[in-house]
């Protein structure tokens, strides 16, 4: 076991030390992603800290092609019903509070599932895969409200899934209620100043400050769902669409604030602009936002030149300090709404969704080393 262990330091520190190849860069995706298969059943819940996991083995199995990662998320699936919350009497769907009960139909942390649903579909036209996702988000597109995304986690969960089902459908309704629920969030929780959201109505400031002069309190993570929604959207909206230009220019606005937070060690602090507040390393926002810069670039929506520094020191963070020499990804925030210092953070610090962003960010930089 020890000789094991040994070698596995060697060879995930020569892959960081000395850049990877792509055959290489599969080989560390591969071997994050089976640890993680090896070591958690499919057989979980659908809700957003799960789910987005999937998304991120969905990028691998995209890359990869195994079959057994394939295979992981159709027992995921199954076991799930291709469903989110299952309540199927439409009176009783909820969203306008936090809720894991199967009330919570409209809410957002119940909705990610169909964004991978949609993704196995595509691969296999089976109707069951996908009735469900058109049954609730049709319905919320039929809706007067448009304040379903009151806090910025669910510009990962929901707001990718209208895109996504436009793809199948091309019905235009479905991008119309997207745009129009984007702009509620926005206007709620982007600040005009700063160029990055807060996590909820609850920390706009002056509500919540900062130790550092009384300042504005980001989270991380929160922006990174944001970040890497915008480029999950802006992946799939066809490019005559109306609301792409916004959706553009917000993006370039964000990133370019995200990258000016960047820490020196290459990742972003739990609070964006006082790492004070919460210090040390953090990866699940780290993760989601070089996701995201990846993706402008790969798109040609940032410039190389002025995002490579960058990702460059991001990337060495992902592979040097979250990646640990067992395959498992740490310094991953627990479940929460905001930069805690109370909440331990260190290389034992595991969870799905910080899993599944590292997994997007490595399955996009791949395609950055073709450029």
């Amino acid at each position: 076991m020890k000789k094991i262990l040994v070698a596995s330091v060697v060879f995930l520190l020569a892959l960081a030390s000395y850049g990877q190849t792509k055959q290489e860069l599969v080989a560390m995706i591969e071997r994050v992603n089976n640890v993680w298969q090896a070591n958690h059943r499919p057989q979980c819940r659908a809700f957003w800290d799960n789910a987005t996991y999937f998304t991120g083995n969905q990028a691998a199995y995209e890359l990869t092609k195994r079959q057994e990662y394939l295979d992981y998320a159709l027992a995921w699936a199954n076991f799930n019903q291709w469903k989110g919350a299952k309540q199927t009497d439409k009176s009783k769907w909820e969203y306008k509070t936090y809720g894991e009960d199967d009330n919570h139909v409209f809410f957002a942390d119940w909705q990610i599932c169909f964004q991978v649903y949609i993704d196995l579909y595509k691969l296999e036209h089976r109707a069951e895969r996908i009735q469900r996702a058109l049954e609730v988000m049709c319905e919320q597109a039929r809706t007067k409200e448009n304040d379903y995304w009151w806090w910025s986690d669910a510009l990962y969960m929901g707001f990718p899934i209208f895109t996504k089902l436009y793809t199948v459908t091309h019905k235009q309704n479905l991008l119309d209620k997207q745009y129009e629920c984007f702009k509620y969030t926005d206007d709620l929780l982007y600040d005009k100043d700063e160029h990055l959201y807060y996590r909820d109505a609850k920390y706009v400031y002056p509500k919540v400050t900062t130790v550092c002069n009384k300042g504005k309190s980001f989270w991380a993570r929160g922006d990174g769902w944001v970040l890497a929604g915008l480029a999950r959207v802006l992946q799939d909206l066809p490019k005559d669409s109306q609301y792409r230009p916004f959706y553009v220019e917000r993006f370039r606005q964000f990133a370019k604030a995200v990258a000016e937070c960047q820490q020196e060690g290459g990742y972003w602090s739990r609070s964006m602009l006082c790492e004070d507040e919460a210090p040390g390393y953090e990866t699940s926002g780290t993760a989601f936002f070089t996701y995201g810069m990846l993706w402008g670039v790969n798109n040609g929506l940032l410039k190389e030149s002025e995002y490579k520094p960058t990702i460059d020191k991001a990337w060495k963070y992902l592979t040097t300090v979250a990646l640990q020499p067992d395959g498992t990804i740490g310094y991953v925030q627990p479940i929460g709404e905001k930069p805690d210092p109370t909440r331990t953070v260190d290389a034992r610090s595991q969870q799905p969704f910080g899993t599944g962003a590292w997994l997007l960010a490595a399955c996009e930089y791949y395609k950055y080393l073709d450029k």
